[in-house]
Protein backbone atom coordinates (compact mmCIF):
# COMPACT_ATOMS: atom_id res chain seq x y z
CA UNK A 1 0.00 0.00 0.00
CA UNK A 2 1.62 3.28 -1.12
CA UNK A 3 1.87 6.17 0.62
CA UNK A 4 0.14 8.59 -2.42
CA UNK A 5 -3.09 5.79 -1.68
CA UNK A 6 -3.24 7.69 1.96
CA UNK A 7 -3.31 10.85 1.19
CA UNK A 8 -5.94 10.67 -1.87
CA UNK A 9 -8.34 8.50 0.86
CA UNK A 10 -7.50 11.28 3.29
CA UNK A 11 -8.62 14.13 1.00
CA UNK A 12 -11.75 12.21 -0.50
CA UNK A 13 -12.58 11.23 2.99
CA UNK A 14 -11.84 15.06 4.01
CA UNK A 15 -13.58 16.85 1.36
CA UNK A 16 -15.97 15.09 -1.27
CA UNK A 17 -17.68 12.58 1.74
CA UNK A 18 -19.16 15.29 3.53
CA UNK A 19 -21.25 15.82 0.36
CA UNK A 20 -22.60 12.48 -0.11
CA UNK A 21 -23.72 12.63 3.61
CA UNK A 22 -25.95 15.24 3.02
CA UNK A 23 -30.36 14.76 2.93
CA UNK A 24 -30.23 16.19 -0.69
CA UNK A 25 -27.72 16.04 -3.63
CA UNK A 26 -27.00 19.78 -4.82
CA UNK A 27 -26.24 18.28 -8.20
CA UNK A 28 -24.91 21.94 -9.37
CA UNK A 29 -22.26 21.98 -6.30
CA UNK A 30 -21.10 18.24 -7.01
CA UNK A 31 -20.55 19.40 -11.38
CA UNK A 32 -18.91 22.36 -9.38
CA UNK A 33 -16.41 20.44 -7.34
CA UNK A 34 -15.58 17.71 -9.73
CA UNK A 35 -15.05 20.38 -12.27
CA UNK A 36 -12.06 21.73 -10.18
CA UNK A 37 -9.48 19.17 -11.63
CA UNK A 38 -6.09 18.71 -9.72
CA UNK A 39 -4.61 17.47 -13.03
CA UNK A 40 -4.86 19.16 -16.17
CA UNK A 41 -2.56 16.25 -17.86
CA UNK A 42 -1.00 16.30 -21.38
CA UNK A 43 -1.76 14.46 -24.53
CA UNK A 44 0.13 11.35 -24.67
CA UNK A 45 2.96 11.42 -27.27
CA UNK A 46 2.02 10.13 -30.31
CA UNK A 47 -1.55 11.13 -30.04
CA UNK A 48 -3.61 13.93 -31.02
CA UNK A 49 -6.87 15.38 -28.71
CA UNK A 50 -9.69 16.51 -31.04
CA UNK A 51 -12.82 18.02 -28.97
CA UNK A 52 -16.10 17.28 -30.94
CA UNK A 53 -18.82 19.12 -29.14
CA UNK A 54 -22.54 20.96 -30.41
CA UNK A 55 -25.72 19.05 -32.24
CA UNK A 56 -23.96 18.72 -35.33
CA UNK A 57 -21.45 16.56 -34.06
CA UNK A 58 -23.97 13.76 -32.98
CA UNK A 59 -24.18 10.70 -32.30
CA UNK A 60 -20.31 11.34 -31.50
CA UNK A 61 -19.97 14.44 -28.91
CA UNK A 62 -17.04 13.95 -27.23
CA UNK A 63 -13.30 13.55 -27.48
CA UNK A 64 -11.40 11.43 -30.04
CA UNK A 65 -7.54 10.55 -29.08
CA UNK A 66 -6.12 9.17 -31.99
CA UNK A 67 -2.98 8.30 -32.71
CA UNK A 68 -0.79 10.13 -34.83
CA UNK A 69 -0.09 10.35 -38.06
CA UNK A 70 -3.55 11.94 -37.60
CA UNK A 71 -6.39 10.88 -39.99
CA UNK A 72 -9.17 12.73 -41.80
CA UNK A 73 -11.55 13.54 -39.08
CA UNK A 74 -12.72 10.39 -38.09
CA UNK A 75 -11.14 7.67 -40.05
CA UNK A 76 -9.70 4.34 -38.16
CA UNK A 77 -6.38 3.07 -38.06
CA UNK A 78 -7.46 -0.47 -38.49
CA UNK A 79 -4.49 -2.15 -36.95
CA UNK A 80 -5.05 -0.37 -33.77
CA UNK A 81 -8.42 -1.19 -31.07
CA UNK A 82 -10.57 1.61 -30.67
CA UNK A 83 -12.06 2.46 -27.04
CA UNK A 84 -15.40 3.63 -26.42
CA UNK A 85 -15.31 5.37 -22.87
CA UNK A 86 -18.36 6.02 -20.32
CA UNK A 87 -17.12 8.17 -17.83
CA UNK A 88 -18.02 7.88 -14.10
CA UNK A 89 -20.32 10.79 -12.28
CA UNK A 90 -23.35 9.14 -11.13
CA UNK A 91 -24.79 9.96 -14.39
CA UNK A 92 -25.52 13.46 -13.79
CA UNK A 93 -21.99 14.89 -13.24
CA UNK A 94 -18.55 14.54 -15.16
CA UNK A 95 -17.58 14.70 -18.58
CA UNK A 96 -14.85 13.46 -20.84
CA UNK A 97 -12.82 16.41 -19.66
CA UNK A 98 -13.00 15.29 -16.14
CA UNK A 99 -11.69 11.78 -16.91
CA UNK A 100 -8.71 12.83 -19.44
CA UNK A 101 -6.13 11.25 -16.54
CA UNK A 102 -8.02 7.49 -17.15
CA UNK A 103 -8.52 8.20 -21.01
CA UNK A 104 -5.14 9.16 -21.92
CA UNK A 105 -3.01 6.91 -19.25
CA UNK A 106 -5.51 4.10 -21.18
CA UNK A 107 -5.42 5.08 -24.80
CA UNK A 108 -1.15 5.25 -24.39
CA UNK A 109 -0.73 2.39 -22.50
CA UNK A 110 -3.20 0.33 -24.85
CA UNK A 111 -1.70 2.02 -27.91
CA UNK A 112 -5.31 2.12 -29.03
CA UNK A 113 -7.94 5.28 -30.26
CA UNK A 114 -10.10 5.95 -27.57
CA UNK A 115 -13.99 8.35 -28.02
CA UNK A 116 -15.00 9.54 -24.94
CA UNK A 117 -18.79 9.96 -24.78
CA UNK A 118 -19.87 13.26 -23.94
CA UNK A 119 -23.56 11.42 -22.93
CA UNK A 120 -26.91 13.33 -21.83
CA UNK A 121 -26.55 13.85 -17.99
CA UNK A 122 -29.31 13.36 -15.37
CA UNK A 123 -31.57 14.79 -14.16
CA UNK A 124 -32.26 17.18 -17.14
CA UNK A 125 -32.17 13.89 -18.86
CA UNK A 126 -33.03 10.48 -17.08
CA UNK A 127 -32.77 7.12 -18.02
CA UNK A 128 -32.70 5.47 -20.71
CA UNK A 129 -31.17 9.08 -22.42
CA UNK A 130 -27.85 8.26 -21.48
CA UNK A 131 -27.81 4.59 -22.94
CA UNK A 132 -29.74 6.11 -25.99
CA UNK A 133 -26.02 8.08 -26.36
CA UNK A 134 -24.08 5.19 -25.83
CA UNK A 135 -25.68 2.74 -28.26
CA UNK A 136 -25.73 5.60 -30.53
CA UNK A 137 -22.32 6.04 -30.35
CA UNK A 138 -20.99 2.74 -31.03
CA UNK A 139 -23.22 2.19 -33.98
CA UNK A 140 -21.73 5.03 -35.44
CA UNK A 141 -18.30 3.48 -34.32
CA UNK A 142 -19.11 0.71 -36.43
CA UNK A 143 -18.83 2.37 -39.52
CA UNK A 144 -15.05 2.78 -39.21
CA UNK A 145 -14.65 0.19 -36.83
CA UNK A 146 -14.96 -3.56 -36.77
CA UNK A 147 -17.01 -4.95 -33.76
CA UNK A 148 -14.35 -6.77 -32.87
CA UNK A 149 -11.94 -4.42 -32.46
CA UNK A 150 -13.26 -2.13 -30.02
CA UNK A 151 -13.21 -2.48 -26.23
CA UNK A 152 -16.53 0.01 -24.39
CA UNK A 153 -14.70 0.92 -21.28
CA UNK A 154 -16.21 2.89 -18.15
CA UNK A 155 -15.93 3.74 -14.26
CA UNK A 156 -18.89 3.96 -11.44
CA UNK A 157 -21.82 4.81 -13.84
CA UNK A 158 -20.11 4.97 -16.94
CA UNK A 159 -19.13 1.12 -15.91
CA UNK A 160 -23.04 0.43 -15.56
CA UNK A 161 -23.85 2.15 -18.39
CA UNK A 162 -21.09 0.27 -20.79
CA UNK A 163 -22.27 -3.27 -19.28
CA UNK A 164 -26.01 -1.94 -20.18
CA UNK A 165 -25.30 -1.48 -23.56
CA UNK A 166 -23.72 -4.61 -23.82
CA UNK A 167 -27.10 -6.58 -22.95
CA UNK A 168 -29.14 -3.68 -25.27
CA UNK A 169 -27.10 -4.59 -28.11
CA UNK A 170 -27.38 -8.04 -27.28
CA UNK A 171 -31.32 -8.17 -26.92
CA UNK A 172 -31.59 -6.13 -30.20
CA UNK A 173 -29.10 -8.93 -32.30
CA UNK A 174 -26.70 -6.16 -32.95
CA UNK A 175 -22.52 -7.10 -32.64
CA UNK A 176 -20.99 -7.07 -30.13
CA UNK A 177 -17.93 -5.13 -29.04
CA UNK A 178 -14.54 -7.16 -28.67
CA UNK A 179 -14.87 -7.09 -24.78
CA UNK A 180 -16.07 -4.51 -21.84
CA UNK A 181 -13.41 -2.72 -18.86
CA UNK A 182 -15.38 -1.84 -15.82
CA UNK A 183 -14.08 0.11 -13.35
CA UNK A 184 -15.70 -0.08 -10.27
CA UNK A 185 -18.78 -0.53 -11.99
CA UNK A 186 -22.18 0.98 -10.80
CA UNK A 187 -24.74 -2.02 -11.52
CA UNK A 188 -27.19 -1.48 -9.02
CA UNK A 189 -29.23 1.43 -8.78
CA UNK A 190 -31.58 -0.54 -6.28
CA UNK A 191 -28.57 -0.25 -3.77
CA UNK A 192 -29.25 -3.74 -2.14
CA UNK A 193 -26.02 -4.76 -2.31
CA UNK A 194 -24.56 -5.93 1.39
CA UNK A 195 -21.63 -3.86 0.67
CA UNK A 196 -23.60 -0.39 0.90
CA UNK A 197 -24.01 -1.17 4.83
CA UNK A 198 -20.65 -3.16 5.69
CA UNK A 199 -18.54 -0.58 3.77
CA UNK A 200 -20.59 2.93 5.18
CA UNK A 201 -17.85 4.14 6.93
CA UNK A 202 -14.67 2.32 5.57
CA UNK A 203 -15.27 4.42 2.09
CA UNK A 204 -13.83 6.71 1.88
CA UNK A 205 -15.89 8.56 -1.06
CA UNK A 206 -19.06 7.66 -0.38
CA UNK A 207 -21.77 7.06 2.30
CA UNK A 208 -23.69 4.31 1.97
CA UNK A 209 -27.22 5.96 1.85
CA UNK A 210 -25.96 8.43 -0.79
CA UNK A 211 -26.42 5.41 -3.61
CA UNK A 212 -30.13 5.05 -3.37
CA UNK A 213 -30.67 8.88 -3.29
CA UNK A 214 -28.16 9.29 -6.33
CA UNK A 215 -29.87 6.54 -8.66
CA UNK A 216 -33.44 8.73 -8.18
CA UNK A 217 -31.85 11.45 -9.94
CA UNK A 218 -31.30 9.10 -13.19
CA UNK A 219 -34.13 6.45 -12.51
CA UNK A 220 -37.03 8.88 -12.98
CA UNK A 221 -40.00 6.91 -12.55
CA UNK A 222 -38.07 3.56 -13.81
CA UNK A 223 -37.97 0.73 -11.73
CA UNK A 224 -34.57 0.49 -9.86
CA UNK A 225 -34.22 -3.19 -10.91
CA UNK A 226 -34.73 -2.28 -14.32
CA UNK A 227 -32.01 -4.72 -16.07
CA UNK A 228 -30.87 -1.44 -18.43
CA UNK A 229 -30.73 0.62 -15.69
CA UNK A 230 -29.31 -1.86 -13.54
CA UNK A 231 -27.30 -4.60 -14.95
CA UNK A 232 -26.77 -6.60 -11.95
CA UNK A 233 -30.33 -7.56 -12.67
CA UNK A 234 -29.84 -8.93 -16.01
CA UNK A 235 -29.58 -12.27 -17.69
CA UNK A 236 -25.21 -11.66 -18.43
CA UNK A 237 -25.06 -14.30 -21.34
CA UNK A 238 -23.36 -14.43 -24.80
CA UNK A 239 -21.46 -10.82 -23.54
CA UNK A 240 -18.20 -10.72 -24.42
CA UNK A 241 -15.07 -10.91 -22.25
CA UNK A 242 -15.50 -8.68 -19.50
CA UNK A 243 -12.24 -6.81 -17.07
CA UNK A 244 -13.38 -5.73 -13.46
CA UNK A 245 -11.71 -3.82 -10.75
CA UNK A 246 -13.25 -2.78 -7.71
CA UNK A 247 -11.85 -1.71 -4.43
CA UNK A 248 -11.84 -3.87 -1.37
CA UNK A 249 -13.75 -0.47 1.21
CA UNK A 250 -16.09 0.88 -1.37
CA UNK A 251 -20.23 0.32 -0.71
CA UNK A 252 -20.05 0.03 -4.54
CA UNK A 253 -18.24 -3.36 -3.71
CA UNK A 254 -20.78 -6.22 -4.41
CA UNK A 255 -21.79 -4.22 -7.25
CA UNK A 256 -18.73 -5.69 -9.17
CA UNK A 257 -18.93 -9.22 -7.33
CA UNK A 258 -22.53 -9.94 -8.56
CA UNK A 259 -21.91 -9.00 -11.87
CA UNK A 260 -18.62 -11.09 -11.87
CA UNK A 261 -20.66 -13.90 -10.34
CA UNK A 262 -23.68 -13.61 -12.45
CA UNK A 263 -21.54 -13.08 -15.86
CA UNK A 264 -19.55 -16.58 -14.91
CA UNK A 265 -22.11 -18.67 -13.66
CA UNK A 266 -23.53 -18.28 -17.55
CA UNK A 267 -20.23 -18.37 -19.34
CA UNK A 268 -18.89 -15.12 -19.95
CA UNK A 269 -14.91 -14.91 -19.48
CA UNK A 270 -14.32 -12.69 -16.45
CA UNK A 271 -11.05 -11.30 -15.09
CA UNK A 272 -11.66 -9.77 -12.22
CA UNK A 273 -10.01 -8.11 -9.16
CA UNK A 274 -10.51 -6.81 -5.67
CA UNK A 275 -7.92 -4.61 -5.03
CA UNK A 276 -7.32 -4.02 -1.41
CA UNK A 277 -8.28 -1.07 0.48
CA UNK A 278 -8.56 1.32 -3.03
CA UNK A 279 -11.09 3.95 -3.53
CA UNK A 280 -13.55 3.67 -5.85
CA UNK A 281 -12.12 4.61 -9.28
CA UNK A 282 -8.70 5.16 -7.96
CA UNK A 283 -7.59 5.14 -11.61
CA UNK A 284 -8.24 8.56 -11.88
CA UNK A 285 -5.11 9.29 -10.00
CA UNK A 286 -3.42 7.79 -12.16
CA UNK A 287 -0.54 11.28 -12.30
CA UNK A 288 0.35 10.75 -8.59
CA UNK A 289 -1.03 7.12 -7.75
CA UNK A 290 1.20 3.90 -8.37
CA UNK A 291 -1.61 1.79 -7.77
CA UNK A 292 -3.62 3.42 -10.41
CA UNK A 293 -0.90 3.01 -12.70
CA UNK A 294 -0.76 -0.69 -12.30
CA UNK A 295 -4.13 -1.02 -12.76
CA UNK A 296 -4.48 0.78 -15.77
CA UNK A 297 -1.51 -1.22 -16.87
CA UNK A 298 -3.85 -4.13 -16.37
CA UNK A 299 -6.66 -3.09 -18.32
CA UNK A 300 -4.35 -1.97 -21.35
CA UNK A 301 -3.11 -5.57 -21.69
CA UNK A 302 -6.72 -6.82 -22.15
CA UNK A 303 -7.67 -4.28 -24.68
CA UNK A 304 -4.90 -5.01 -26.86
CA UNK A 305 -5.71 -8.87 -25.98
CA UNK A 306 -8.97 -8.68 -26.79
CA UNK A 307 -9.07 -6.44 -29.44
CA UNK A 308 -6.20 -7.67 -31.34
Amino acid sequence: MSWQRVVVSWGLRRYFRPYTELSDINVSRVRAWVDKRLWTPKVPAGFRLRERYGSECAPLVGEWLEPEPPAPAPAPDRGRPMILYLHGGGYSSCSPHTHRTITFALAARARAALFALDYRLAPEHPFPAALHDALAAYRALLAWYAPEAIVIAGDSAGGGLALATLVALREAGEPLPAGAVLFSPWTDLAASGASIVSNHGQDPMFAGPVISRAAKLYLGDTSPAHPLASPAYADLHGLPPLFIQVGSTEVLLDDSVRVAHNARRVGVSTQFRIWPDMPHVWQIYAPFLPEARRALREAAQFVTHVAA
